[in-house]
């Protein structure tokens, strides 16, 4: 095979890279794929060009691929440069001589910048936490590291409680194993939330500024500080003041699915005086090579099966399931047997989760007095949450998905996604937060249990109420090219109708829909009350749909119809 001249460049560029790159397993990655490519290895030309014929995009998610070699991929030469990037930006954010400091509260214009970093427990998250803390250091920023992997929700907490200007947690959250990550939260006035555009552009800007003019060997490093478990301990106290002494102590299973949130779930549940949950023993230790669960995500079929066996043999009374950085819940309920048998588990939708949770919310704020107050959802979320919020008197306001816009709502009371995402805590952690949602879930088991009810049937009873969507979310996994080009194809060409009633209205949210930012949704409206809602998944490649029916068996159908409309796609 001859090689063109964009491939001998590719070379030049991977052997320039491999040269500075200062791990010796993506060192050695590269030089075995560029002496493939230069041996006319087909395979290896198209891995070359797939890794470093373009750079990995800097968004508002940060960073998240694949980890290995190039600067399309997670490794120590795109972290490094994306820590002195972000010490750049921080630096001039926080030194306007023209105008308030677009990040600080507290401190004045000038002052050193202080950056707060975690990491959870995937391949190489504490080697990329210690890597930005040495390059935000040798920046003259002032780095902070946390005390071991830890729950995203507590470096959340972290930028808030230690006044940082910024704060970095390295995961990749629910993603596939072998794959790593990059979240950015910003302090002051952005109150520990994650980076919103513009600043996703301006880090961006100076990410590539510094990937193009400086080597990575000719970077300063310098020590930084080491934050001690009092950071945790503060975590933990204000987390578990959030429910009252429990009346009953509800039998959990639960699982960590490999990742960090089990010890600081447990010792929350400890503090708020619940009993500790039974846990899936080999789920239990944070393991990022997932051994029982490749893509550690609740919402994937069969990841819970290991969690539901446990419950049945235990005679739970809740499920209860934390993604690898436990920043998402997953809630699971027993089903009574119709013929007197046991119950059988099934977990509940993210809809239902974040209705339940609303509605308690939504109560405690009322008992307490508070007549002004805002619910927040993503737009591809439950449509019964307009009533609900209509039902105590608040407002609800829709955003783009992400917590990055949830959490900026004024006045917020709650927030929450589909994902099984939700924000319960907001003068705490400013993004959504799986464990202090756990935790609640037990305090509303405990007060129903005072009243006779279970879960499931305060469930039922809040679908009754405010409307009973059944909802699915179907992910198609492929390259991102064929998903840009199927959201380009079903903005021409939509089918007439789904399911057998007939697409009556479409909503573009490309064009920038009911004030919101431009974005690349796509919602079609059905006759008979069902709402279908596409986008690209924001942190891996895959197109996700949302469907909400008034009906399990409209949603069926449409599911089918779905489903056979991207086979032929």
């Amino acid at each position: 095979m001859a090689i063109d001249f964009k491939t001998k460049d590719l070379i030049a560029q991977a052997r320039a890279w491999a040269d500075a790159d200062p791990d010796a397993s993506t060192r050695a990655e590269a030089t075995v794929l560029i002496a493939r490519a230069e041996a006319g290895d087909r395979f290896a030309v198209e891995k070359l060009h797939a890794a470093f014929g373009q750079r990995l995009t800097f968004g508002t998610s940060g960073l998240r691929a694949r980890l290995g070699a190039g600067p399309a991929r997670m490794n120590r030469v795109v972290v490094c440069q994306t820590a002195a990037g972000l010490a750049q930006y921080l630096w001039e954010a926080g030194a306007s001589i023209t105008g308030p400091s677009v990040i600080r509260t507290s401190r004045a214009s000038g002052d050193q910048p202080i950056v707060v970093i975690g990491f959870d427990a995937r391949a190489n998250s504490e080697l990329f936490a210690r890597d930005t803390a040495e390059i935000m250091s040798g920046a003259k920023v002032r780095a902070i590291l946390l005390p071991g992997p830890i729950p995203t929700p507590v470096l959340a907490f972290a930028v808030r409680e230690l006044d940082a200007d910024a704060g970095v947690m390295v995961t990749a959250s629910h993603n596939p194993v072998g794959d790593n990550g990059y979240k950015v939260y910003l302090g002051g006035i952005h109150r520990g939330a994650q980076i919103v555009s513009p600043v996703d552009a301006e880090i961006s800007r100076r990410i590539d500024q510094v990937a193009s003019s400086k080597s990575l060997i000719d970077m300063p490093r310098a020590e930084f500080e080491r934050a001690g478990s009092d950071i945790v301990d503060a975590y933990v106290a204000r987390t578990a003041a959030l429910v009252p002494e429990p009346i009953f102590r509800p039998r959990v299973a639960y699982t960590a699915l490999h990742g960090v949130g089990g010890d600081t779930f447990r010792r929350v549940l400890r503090a708020a005086g619940y009993d500790m949950p039974i846990p899936v023993l080999e789920q239990d230790e944070p393991d990022g090579t997932f051994p029982t669960a490749a893509i550690p995500n609740p919402e994937e079929p069969g990841v819970l099966d290991r969690v539901f066996a446990l419950a049945h043999e235990i005679g739970a009374q809740i499920v209860l399931a934390h993604d690898p950085d436990a920043d998402r819940l997953a809630v699971g309920v027993p089903v009574p047997d119709a013929s007197g048998g046991p119950p059988t588990f099934r977990r509940l939708t993210g809809n239902q989760v974040g209705l339940l949770l609303g509605w308690w919310a939504c109560d405690r704020a009322s008992r307490a007095g508070r007549l002004e107050g805002s619910l927040a959802c993503s737009v591809v979320s439950s449509p019964a949450m307009e009533s609900l919020g209509t039902s105590f008197g608040y407002q609800v306001v829709r955003t783009l998905s992400g917590f990055k816009w949830i959490a900026r709502v004024p006045q917020l009371l709650f927030g929450f996604e589909e994902a099984m995402g939700y924000l319960i805590n907001p003068e705490t952690v400013h993004d959504k937060d799986g464990i202090s949602a756990g935790l609640a879930i037990m305090g509303i088991a405990s007060d129903l249990h005072a009243s006779g009810q279970t879960i499931l049937e305060k469930v039922t009873e809040l679908g009754q109420a405010h409307g009973a969507y059944v909802s699915s979310q179907l992910s198609m996994r492929t390259e991102v090219d064929r998903i840009e080009k199927t959201m380009v194809d079903l903005r021409k060409t939509p089918p007439a109708e789904l399911g057998g009633s007939a697409i009556v209205s479409v909503d573009d949210y490309s064009r920038g829909f009911q004030r919101l930012p431009p974005s690349n949704l796509l919602a079609w409206h059905l006759a008979n009350g069902t709402r279908v809602m596409m986008r690209p998944s924001g942190t891996e490649a895959k197109l996700k749909v949302y469907v909400d029916a008034t009906s399990n068996d409209a949603l069926d159908r449409v599911d089918a119809d779905i489903r056979a409309l991207f086979q032929s796609s």
